[in-house]
């Protein structure tokens, strides 16, 4: 499976700062995995282009792409506080100049102000917008459910979610963690990635690297969606 040219070029890029590394690490659900991703470390113009590239390319293939994986239309992005401001702002001005795709941005504080505008949300006025969530991992999903409840209550509808990875793991019914988060989306609602488990096995193997393979191969059979 050939990844696309911003899909490698993210995969290099977060390996060279550590952003990306294999191995053994304790994830928040106890789970033991081969693999981490902190998109906390893409912190500097160079980096955070090739990151919002990527979401920009995303964003726009899922978008005009027919069938049940079509993103819906969408009039605003929103990025949950505090790494996905700044992914929400760049990624909006890639859509513009790169693909002529306009739309407002807004995110969220972890408190709320009590002067001036006030409240938790800034940027475009959610209510009665399509939002469209950019989120860096999901495992679970327990973090962007926390966004899609507050932009509801703003008023806005979420019509979508797009990831930086997807680690294609068994949500807490036991099926897909992706699959479940669409069905409480409700109606066209979709979730995307950039990159998924099954890219970063494809990447590995494209480099020869056949321990980081096995791991990742294990891994899969004990905590990868079958379907």
């Amino acid at each position: 499976m050939a990844l696309e040219s911003y899909q490698t070029q993210l995969v290099d890029d977060s390996l060279t700062i550590g952003a990306l590394k294999f191995g053994s690490f304790t994830l928040k659900s106890g789970r033991v995995s081969p693999y981490f991703f902190n998109a906390g470390l893409i912190s500097t113009g160079p980096l955070l282009n090739s990151l919002c590239t990527a979401y920009a390319h995303t964003i726009s293939k899922a978008l005009s792409t027919p069938g049940p994986t079509q993103l819906p239309k969408f009039d605003v992005i929103f990025g949950p506080a505090y790494k996905g401001i700044s992914l929400a702002a760049v990624t909006a001005v890639l859509l513009h100049t790169r693909h002529r795709i306009n739309v407002g941005f807004a995110y969220d504080r972890k408190e709320a102000k009590d002067h001036g505008e006030g409240g938790r949300m800034v940027g475009v006025p959610v209510a009665g917008k399509r939002v469209l969530i950019l989120d860096d991992v999901m495992t679970a999903g327990t973090a962007v459910r926390g966004a899609i409840e507050m932009i509801r209550q703003a008023g806005g509808e979420v019509v979508g979610v797009v990831l930086a990875l997807d680690r294609e793991e068994v949500g807490h019914e036991g099926g897909s963690a992706v699959k479940e988060l669409e069905t409480e989306l409700g109606g066209e609602g979709r979730v995307t990635a950039i990159l998924r488990m099954r890219d970063l096995i494809a990447w590995l193997q494209d480099k020869g690297r056949h321990e980081d393979i096995e791991r990742m191969q294990t891994y899969w059979e004990q905590f990868g969606v079958k379907e």
